[in-house]
This record gives structure tokens, sequence and C-alpha cells, in this order.
């Protein structure tokens, strides 16, 4: 692990253990994580803090429900730029960071240039989204829609949220 990889099988199997539980439950209390993966306290804390100092885990966070928060409408976006010099990508990607409704985006080598996951209460707040805040994106040449009917499956690294 001290060559820091990105490859899982660059971890020994309490690595993996640590970072399965913790993808269930990070709220898990030190000991209980020892006990579940079968090492003692404090060994388990050094590899614990490792992971942490060396970025493979990022951070902490409580997962939400969209659904009981009133944010049901999910929407994928094509989005073609009119710009892809490194300029204008930086100056998308920094306007996409700053829009909470943004959920997800991803540069695609394809027939468009960024697909977008958004999250809305309805198709009415989508549409005045899509209108003032997507369009109105740096570079934003054109967009394509595709509504989300259901979640067939939606994971963080292997957990169902």
């Amino acid at each position: 692990m001290e060559n820091a990889s990105n490859d899982l099988s660059a971890f020994d199997r309490f690595d993996r253990a640590i970072l399965a539980v913790l993808a269930e439950d990070a709220r898990i209390s030190v000991a209980d994580l020892a006990r579940r993966i079968g090492l003692s306290k404090s060994p388990t804390q050094a590899r614990l803090r490792r992971l942490e100092q060396t970025g493979v885990i990022l951070g902490y966070r409580a997962l939400l429900d969209p659904i009981r928060l009133g944010l049901d409408h999910v929407a994928f976006v094509e989005v073609r730029l009119s710009d892809t010099r490194e300029a204008a990508l930086r100056a998308f990607n920094a306007a996409v960071a700053r829009e909470p409704e943004i959920e997800q985006a991803h540069m695609i080598a394809g027939n468009f240039d960024y697909l977008l996951k958004v999250r809305t209460r309805n198709m009415t707040a989508y549409r005045r989204f899509l209108g003032e805040t997507v369009s109105a994106l740096p570079h934003v040449a054109n967009t394509s829609t595709y509504v989300a009917m259901e979640a067939v499956k939606e994971t963080v690294l292997g957990v169902e949220t």
C-alpha cells in the first residue's frame, strides 16, 4: 500500500474489508470495525488513518434519500459545447461544479462532450433549470435530455443506495 495504486488489488484483505464495511456504515466505531475485520483496534486504526491520509478515503457523509426530499425527477443531459479548447472546458467544469442540481458531470468521448445527471423536484423545475441554467453554462451549443422513469440500480462502490 506504500505506492498508492488506483487498483483495489493493491490493498490487502484487511484494507479491502475496512473499505467494504465503511462503504456500508461509515459511522461504525473503530472497535466495532476492528471486530468486523478480525484485527485488534490499534492496527485497524492505523490502517484507517493511512487510507485517509493517502486519499483512498476522501471523507464521510450521510446518504440522503432524494425521493423523501422531494427531488424525484432525474434527467440525463447530453451537452455539446461550441468550444472544446482547454480554457473552455475549465470554464464549463467550474460552472457545473457550482450547480447543486447537477449531481454528476462526466466528460464523454463520443458524439457529445458531457453527460450530466440532473435532479429536480419535477418536470417544471427541470425545464426552468435547463433553460435558465444549463443552457447558460459557458460554451453550451446544444443539449439533449433523457428523463429517467425509474432507478433500477444505483451504487456507490458496490453499495446500493
